[in-house]
């Protein structure tokens, strides 16, 4: 798609009636000649030649025009993705805490192309650049992997091919959350093209573009907890008996940015905000995932419970390391904790010692818990 091409096609697309806006460049046709717009320059009654010798002196309007309309879509979240990974205006308000950099007009967008934009989303990154031809071509990557030689990582074609990048952790456990924080790297997809690309990044974050378009066309439906809570069935149709204070608790579990990279947009209901951070993440989440009702189902139930006193005796150390341990699972550390590491209170050994000397040894206790001190009624 050269500049000659670009320049012949725009002049049959107007010829046939239609006026070409787009990035700065406007031209439309007039019986007196036609008119023709660029943040450089202002022309009217031009003829066809001298139209041709114009839009040819200024090529990069011609072929960027004729690039995103062999894209389409106008209005649609794939070509405002598209234009976001190349920081070309986009329509709409910017997401939430979105700190996006200006965009940029054709020549210097060119000028960038040539090197490669980067945007990151998620855990992934982007590039952008230039094609001989006026199109664009896309790598994708994790975002650790950035400045990676390609021949250094593992190479993909298929977008398809995301789905197995997306399914274990780097320790080989499912991820039952595509997006949590623990996409493993090393690969790469170098050269995408633009559909290609909108693919690739639906398997691995699937929706987000959607909905991050929805956010900020401001036609996004969020649904809150209650909402969500009432309308379940079957083993969850107990979750909407979660006290109001546990809906916090779960939100502070696990919608923040060390468990995953949505932004919390529900609340408890649409007057009730949740007491927890929403997270900073580049796209919203719209609705309690499957995840979190899964989780608030166990949790409804332990809080249907009735309260006991628990008497057990712990030094001061013991009650600490016991709140060490409690921070180490909670915060996915235990792994990290070497067996050397007796200083730390997670540390396997002395959680067996504590749990010999407190709790009775590895076949003391039972299920409802009663090695855990005495009750007290």
């Amino acid at each position: 798609m050269n500049a000659e091409r670009a320049v012949e096609a725009l002049v049959e697309r107007v010829d046939g009636g239609e006026t070409v806006d787009c990035d700065g460049l406007s031209v439309e046709g007039d019986p007196e000649g036609y008119r023709l717009e660029l943040p450089e320059l202002e022309r009217t009654g031009l003829s066809t030649e001298e139209l041709r010798r114009t839009l040819s002196a200024f090529g990069e309007y011609a072929t960027n025009w004729r690039y995103w309309d062999r894209v389409g879509g106008a209005g649609t979240a794939r070509r405002a993705f598209l234009r976001w990974c190349e920081r070309a205006p986009v329509p709409g308000e910017a997401t939430p805490g979105e700190s996006d950099p200006e965009p940029l007009a054709v020549p210097d967008r060119y000028d960038a192309l040539a090197e490669g934009i980067d945007r990151e989303w998620g855990q992934l990154l982007l590039t952008t650049t230039l094609a001989e031809n006026g199109d664009r071509r896309y790598d994708l990557r994790h975002v650790e992997d950035a400045g990676a030689a390609v021949e250094d990582l593992d190479t993909y074609d298929e977008p398809r091919e995301a789905r197995e990048l997306t399914t274990f952790d780097e320790d080989g456990r499912y991820r039952p959350l595509k997006t949590a924080p623990t996409l493993v790297p090393g690969w790469v997809f170098p050269s995408l093209s633009a559909t290609e690309l909108v693919s690739a990044v639906g398997f691995f974050y699937p929706a987000t573009v959607e909905n991050w378009h929805r956010e900020r066309e401001g036609e996004l439906d969020v649904d809150h907890w209650i909402d969500t809570a009432e309308r379940q069935t079957g083993i969850y149709d107990v979750i909407d008996e979660l006290p109001r204070e546990a809906v916090d608790w779960m939100a502070e579990a696990c919608c923040v940015d060390s468990q995953c990279l949505r932004r919390r947009e529900w609340e408890y209901d649409s007057e009730d905000p949740v007491d927890a951070p929403g997270g900073e993440g580049p796209f919203p989440c719209r609705e309690p995932c499957s995840l979190v009702i899964a989780a608030a189902r166990s949790w409804a139930i332990d809080e249907s419970e009735e309260s006991h006193t628990w008497e057990v005796e712990l030094t001061r150390g013991e009650r600490n390391q016991i709140e060490e341990i409690v921070d180490a699972v909670a915060e996915g550390r235990t792994e990290e904790i070497r067996e050397a590491d007796v200083g730390e209170g997670a540390n396997r050994y002395r959680a067996r010692y504590l749990r010999a000397k407190r709790f009775g040894g590895e076949d003391d206790g039972d299920e409802g818990g009663e090695g855990f001190g005495d009750l007290v009624e």
